[in-house]
């Protein structure tokens, strides 16, 4: 699936249509906009699954970085479409540049190398394990004053 920016009319088709109609009053089929970096979050016994939908994006150019307790997902892409004439003169040439980027707060106490990620057929796929914190200490240690 490719990223393609979403366009309520289009150029030729409004050129060509009913001459009477030339401010557009005539309702627009409705475009599908992507959405962008939709996120399952499963917790199981022991983990915290992120399943996050990247469809088009490669993986090289998909990056998770922790820091301070957060898990940021940043993924980028790049396509470009052209359309010529039998002569050669550009009827349409678009291109197409983004980008897009999620956190989520994870904890301090987890490291990169606690978590796993793997990234197949559009989908970028995290286990974040649940870190025990350890029991406060119900006793209180008091510190001996001499005098």
């Amino acid at each position: 699936m490719m990223l393609v920016p979403a366009r309520k009319n289009d150029f030729f088709a409004d050129f060509l249509s009913d001459p009477f109609d030339a401010f557009g009053s005539r309702p627009q089929p409705k475009q599908a906009m992507p959405s962008m970096m939709k996120t399952d979050i499963k917790e199981t016994e022991k983990a915290y699954e992120f399943d996050i939908d990247l469809p088009g994006f490669k993986k090289e150019n998909v990056h998770a970085e922790l820091q301070d307790g957060y898990l940021t997902i940043q993924a980028s892409t790049e396509s470009e479409t052209e359309e010529k004439s039998e002569n050669g003169t550009y009827l349409r040439k678009e291109r197409f540049t983004g980008s897009c980027r999620r956190s989520f707060y994870v904890g301090e106490e987890i490291s990169e190398d606690d978590i796993r990620a793997k990234f197949e057929d559009g989908i970028l796929r995290i286990v974040v394990p649940k870190k025990e914190l350890p029991a406060p200490e119900d006793a209180k240690k008091l510190i001996s004053i001499e005098g």
